[in-house]
């Protein structure tokens, strides 16, 4: 799924392409596009249609638009969500599911999904800590690119919770924007085991490992974002390289570029963790 960097890259594209126009009309290809707004299809195009874009905005892995009028258009992307903005004389893409026109007849805004796991809704903006955000977003905290962001308290945050150290980092009400790649480079960077606990790490060494999680999200933004596929694409269809970059994420077999040792694979919350067993030793279990 995309994470920080992915999705700042797309919120970027939208706010140049999308700020300061009016929604002309709304075309509902697939219902289960819209499955989050819970009135329904007609209810999202109507309640939609009229409304000016005000901007683009991002709180960790998490997209919307704010509109005139108040609310928000929350786009969840899923594993292969896609903001498109396209001449409105292009064909029409496979997959399809929203489209979104303008009064001023320029490009429109087509939300395309290959997998349905993605969707838009509107909603309501709530104050929290002085910040508007949608209000299914309210409990995510902030991410390290946020100005407000206090390394420190979370840094406190992720040692009270508890639990093995990449799970703390992939805990969205702790640090928002890191998943699972950045959250298995960042671990790479610090020399530690996914499995460490949370409770035996020093403030210092947590402050270090959230200091390479910020870092390798910049680098990657840098470069477009982590593409493995054609999926995850930019607002003009474009996909970002920092793939090339990756020490350990998809690496199995290979080398790590620091010891040499052969990167392994271990299974992860369904999904797949990757370390090298020499810099990154499994902790031991105690009997």
């Amino acid at each position: 799924m995309p994470e920080l960097p992915e999705v700042e890259v797309v919120r970027r594209g939208l706010h140049e392409h999308v700020a300061g126009r009016t929604v002309s009309a709304v075309e509902v290809l697939h219902a289960r596009a819209i499955r989050r707004h819970l009135p329904g299809a007609a209810d999202f195009a109507s309640r939609l249609a009229g409304r000016t874009m005000v901007g683009a905005r991002r709180r960790g892995k998490y997209l919307w638009v704010d509109l005139s009028d108040g609310d928000a258009l929350l786009a969840h992307l899923g594993m292969s969500g896609q903001m498109l903005v396209q001449p409105v004389d292009a064909p029409d893409e496979k997959h399809l599911r929203v489209r979104v026109r303008f009064v001023d007849g320029g490009p429109e805004l087509r939300f395309v999904d290959q997998r349905t796991f993605g969707g838009l809704a509107l909603a309501e903006i709530v104050m929290v800590d002085g910040t508007p955000l949608p209000e299914p977003v309210a409990h995510i905290a902030r991410d390290p690119m946020d100005p407000a962001f206090d390394p420190v308290a979370a840094v406190a945050a992720l040692r009270r919770r508890r639990t093995d150290v990449k799970r703390a980092l992939l805990d969205q009400t702790l640090v928002s924007g890191v998943g699972n790649i950045y959250a298995d480079e960042a671990l790479w960077r610090s020399r530690l085991h996914g499995l460490r606990p949370t409770e035996k790490l020093t403030r210092g060494k947590t402050a270090e490992l959230l200091a390479h999680a910020t870092d390798v999200m910049r680098e990657a933004l840098g470069e477009g974002g982590t593409s493995f596929d054609a999926l995850y694409v930019n607002v003009n269809g474009e996909s970002g390289y920092f793939d090339r970059s990756l020490n350990v994420y998809g690496q199995e077999n290979r080398p790590c570029a620091r010891c040499g040792a052969a990167i392994v694979r271990e299974p992860f919350m369904n999904r797949s963790s990757y370390s090298c067993p020499r810099c990154q030793p499994r902790p031991r279990v105690a009997v």
